[in-house]
């Protein structure tokens, strides 16, 4: 579908990262803006999102099917896949066989990997990395309202007068609904309260922040719910009405919130006023994302969440509900065909007979499973230790992003047979007997479902590169050649779309509130022309909007459930040898592993290389200093990261990112040093809470190389890779002293990569134990590396980067390595990029604000641009106009 809006050749689609699930107006020549006519962003894009065209590169993209790395024919993957599959059932039954999928996937590939396992392998055994961000806010739905339901709509956001962000960063994860969130206040002075341990970018706007204790989550809103029974707060008649469980949960929840303060270390001050602000707010929204999913006690902090909303009949109605974020871009679809372990498809459940009846019958499933599969750590374990035997993994890396990282990789060199589907080489694909080549974003066709339930299409506008094919057509390929021809014979995503809106509907009868049907007849013609629409979306009646204001909740009876959530603490037990709590999360401009955004250069620009936060009073016991190379380990593993003091921190707790794996960083991710604590309900694991201990490393020396092209992986201790614009850029550290004379000449080298006939240009100083060496080919500066020793500085790098790939004149070469000035050893710790939309750095900003007198961020924003897009370093602005200001003063 074409587009106005300037752009009369682009097609109407999603994007791809987070759950906001923004429309993008998107052509294959690499423009990409945001949809004016998309409900969810209107027009909006955050800096992932516009940079979406820069992500359009097919140099690294896999082309082609392999079977142990040996380029092969689509017929001859395939039938290999099947017919590994068939024998390991025949001989170990189908639990023997499992699939790991993604919430990158569209809902038509989940759908159809859905009923391959499960209606015809016979398995529970599929999972996705869902279950890693989502699956305790299923749990916790379900065991409130019947169903994995989200009662509210995104205009909450803009009619509430109080919105809770518990364990969200918005400002960064989800920027374009913190942007929504922001008018609202300036409109109608929405209070927002921020209960996060950190203090994150989000607390700039917050009119209070409750850095409460890790974990102590429950008890708060225990804390809350009595408060709000002692108050006259609830609203009885909405209970008496629609809910149960009122006096359960006033009783589990009371030991807790007669110790709230103590649990949560808050002031006192703090939690009365929340208290007070909660019980006289009618229009309250709490949006809560992965601190409080990610957790031992996730689905618990859900319900304790849910219960403050149902006792005072806050959930439904405008500006008020409960409101899980998401994740990825397709959790919430993959939650609706049943890509979690413990689901059928549609809604349906296990433990229902009539439901196992329902499903079996629709698919006409030979051997429909019949009790759940392996969640996604236990499944890794069961690949591990034999069970399971054939291991399909589908959009995903798991050999990075799975805690205890190396017991994963452990595993999937261990399991006997590995697919991976992909669309780039990761550390998974490395492991893999058969590496499949998938479709990417622009390359496929399928529908998204955002985080309020509103479906919207990915629509295909360029090519994919080589044999990449789209992963519901792969899927449905095994299921032909394993023997069920006939169950599997769809020939567009349009016809799968329709039997899963189908199923939706199938003798249902208003008893599953999620039901499409309406869709069910829909052409091809009108689903290529398909509009963003909220289900519920029965064959009769109007499209889904806000849920349950007046009851009809998804149980038999028809009523909500408060549940009893006695508090319990974290599953970490710190110690003399692991004295730190270990917590991870997202970055600004970073998605996931980076496979897809670690190729854009100003995305990089924000934060070249990863690093561990800590609170500067940690960091002066233990004599940390900014930039300190430290050693963070577990029982499960260790990494090498920079240290970074952060006032926002805790002391005796350390923050670090999620995404840089080994293809950017030395050390590889951070999930090899976290645990596998899962919530007992939701199997979700604790991301939040790792025992750690936190060492300074004795560096030797220091570098920094710059190069044309890619940089090949180094000897050094401790390296981080950053791509630039004009090529990459290495940091490098030893531990040991830089070899003498020969052996330093090789390692020198072996570094810059100079072909043969490279020229090179030195300017060293051995005695200050500085080396600054650059190799030119063909007259043009190709790589420059700089050594020091000791405590000698780096130069300032700045001057260089442009100049790579460009000639140099000979008059120019004997001074092109002379200019001083140093740096800390981070790369660009003097030009950090603070907007990545403008490409507007920290220098920038400062010389602006000081010398122009630049008083707030709509002048900054009227100066440079900085922070009049996507808004996500509107946070970051406001902090450095304090500094600024502070200084001047």
């Amino acid at each position: 579908m074409s587009g106005d809006a300037g752009t009369p050749a682009a097609t109407r689609t999603t994007c791809p990262y987070c759950g906001v699930g923004c429309g993008v107006l998107a052509s294959d020549d690499g423009r990409v803006a945001g949809d004016p006519a998309h409900p969810a962003n209107r027009g909006r894009l955050c800096v992932k999102g516009a940079a979406l065209g820069e992500t359009l590169i097919d140099a690294d993209r896999l082309r082609h099917p392999t079977i142990a790395g040996r380029r092969v024919s689509w017929d001859e993957a395939l039938d290999r896949v099947a017919r590994r599959f068939r024998a390991t059932i025949a001989e170990h039954g189908p639990d023997a066989v499992a699939f790991y999928v993604s919430g990158q996937c569209l809902t038509e590939d989940y759908y159809v990997a859905n009923k391959l396992m499960k209606g015809f392998i016979g398995s529970g055994n599929i999972d996705t990395n869902s279950r890693l961000c989502m699956a305790s806010s299923v749990a916790g739905h379900v065991r409130a309202f019947g169903a994995d339901i989200v009662p509210g709509v995104y205009e909450d956001i803009d009619e509430a007068d109080l919105v809770l962000l518990v364990g969200s960063n918005a400002a960064w994860c989800h920027p374009v609904l913190y942007q929504r969130l922001l008018a609202a206040k300036a409109r109608r002075g929405t209070r927002i309260v921020v209960i996060d341990p950190r203090r994150t970018a989000s607390c700039a706007d917050a009119d209070l922040h409750l850095a409460l204790a890790p974990g102590s989550d429950v008890a708060l809103f225990n804390g809350l719910l009595v408060h709000l029974a002692e108050s006259g707060a609830l609203d009885r008649a909405w209970i008496a009405a629609h809910a149960d469980g009122l006096a359960a949960a006033l009783e589990a929840a009371r030991p807790s919130a007669r110790r709230v303060g103590e649990i949560t270390g808050l002031a006192a001050a703090d939690i009365a006023a929340f208290y007070d602000w909660f019980a006289a707010t009618a229009r309250a929204v709490t949006l809560y994302s992965q601190g409080v999913n990610q957790s031992s006690a996730g689905t618990d902090k859900v319900n304790a969440i849910i219960n403050c909303h149902l006792a005072t009949g806050r959930i439904g109605k405008p500006g008020a509900g409960p409101f899980s974020l998401t994740g990825q871009p397709n959790a919430m679809g993959g939650r609706e065909v049943g890509g979690l372990a413990n689901q059928l498809a549609a809604h349906m459940r296990f433990e229902r007979p009539a439901d196992l009846d329902r499903v079996r019958r629709f698919w006409q499933a030979p051997a429909l499973a019949t009790r759940p599969g392996l969640k996604a750590v236990e499944l890794f374990d069961a690949v591990l230790d034999g069970r399971v035997k054939a291991l399909w993994v589908v959009a995903t890396n798991p050999a990075a992003s799975l805690p205890r990282a190396r017991r994963v990789r452990e595993a999937l060199a261990a399991c006997p047979f590995l697919v991976v589907s992909d669309c780039w080489p990761t550390e998974t694909t490395a492991h893999a007997e058969v590496v499949l080549p998938a479709s990417s974003w622009g390359e496929k066709d399928g529908t998204v479902t955002n985080s309020e339930r509103r479906i919207s299409r990915q629509r295909a506008f360029r090519a994919a590169p080589g044999e990449a094919r789209a992963d519901w057509h792969v899927i449905a390929e095994i299921g032909r050649r394993m023997g069920w021809r006939d169950a599997f014979a769809w020939r567009s995503p349009a016809e799968v779309f329709r039997e899963h809106a189908a199923l939706s509907a199938f003798e249902n009868g208003g008893t599953r509130l999620f039901d499409i049907g309406a869709l069910a007849a829909i052409d091809d013609a009108g689903y290529d022309a398909l509009a963003p629409v909220r289900w519920p979306l029965p064959a009769v009646g109007g499209a889904g909007g806000r849920l349950f204001a007046e009851g009809g909740f998804a149980t038999e009876d028809g009523r909500a459930r408060l549940v009893p959530t006695p508090f319990r603490a974290p599953a970490v037990a710190l110690s003399g040898r692991y004295p730190f709590l270990l917590n991870t999360g997202r970055l600004r401009d970073q998605w996931h592993t980076m496979t897809r955004t670690g190729r854009v250069p100003r995305l990089l620009a924000h934060a070249r290389a990863p690093v561990v936060a800590l609170s500067p009073r940690d960091a002066g016991r233990l004599g940390i200093a900014e930039g300190d190379l430290l050693r963070v380990a577990s029982a499960d593993g260790s990494v090498l990261l920079r240290a970074a003091l952060d006032p926002g921190q805790r002391p005796g707790e350390i923050f670090a990112a999620m995404h840089w794996t080994e293809a950017f960083a030395s050390s590889g991710p951070i999930a090899t040093v976290v645990a596998a604590a899962c919530d007992p309900l939701s199997g979700q694991p604790e991301l939040k809470a790792t025992a750690v201990r936190v060492e300074k490393v004795a560096v030797r020396w220091r570098g920094l190389l710059l190069g044309r092209s890619r940089i090949r992986k180094t000897e050094a201790l401790y390296w981080a890779r950053a791509r630039l614009a004009a090529g990459e850029a290495i940091e490098l550290a030893g531990t040991e002293a830089l070899p003498d004379g020969a052996g330093l000449s090789a390692l020198v080298m072996r570094l810059l990569a100079a072909p043969p006939a490279a020229e090179t240009v030195e300017l060293s100083d051995p005695g200050r134990g500085i080396w600054r060496i650059a190799s030119l080919v063909a007259g043009r500066l190709d790589a420059c590396l700089f050594l020091a020793s000791g405590a000698a500085p780096l130069p300032r790098p700045e001057g260089l980067l442009p100049l790579l790939g460009t000639a140099i004149a000979d008059d120019r070469r004997p001074g092109l390595l002379a200019g001083g000035g140093a740096i800390p050893s981070r790369i660009a710790a003097g030009g950090r990029v603070v907007c990545a939309c403008f490409r507007v750095d920290l220098p920038t900003l400062e010389r602006a604000i000081a010398a122009e007198r630049l008083g707030d961020v709509a002048a900054i924003g009227a100066r440079l641009g900085a922070g009049t897009n996507c808004g996500s370093c509107l946070p970051e602005l406001k902090e450095i106009l304090r500094d600024v200001h502070a200084a001047a003063e």
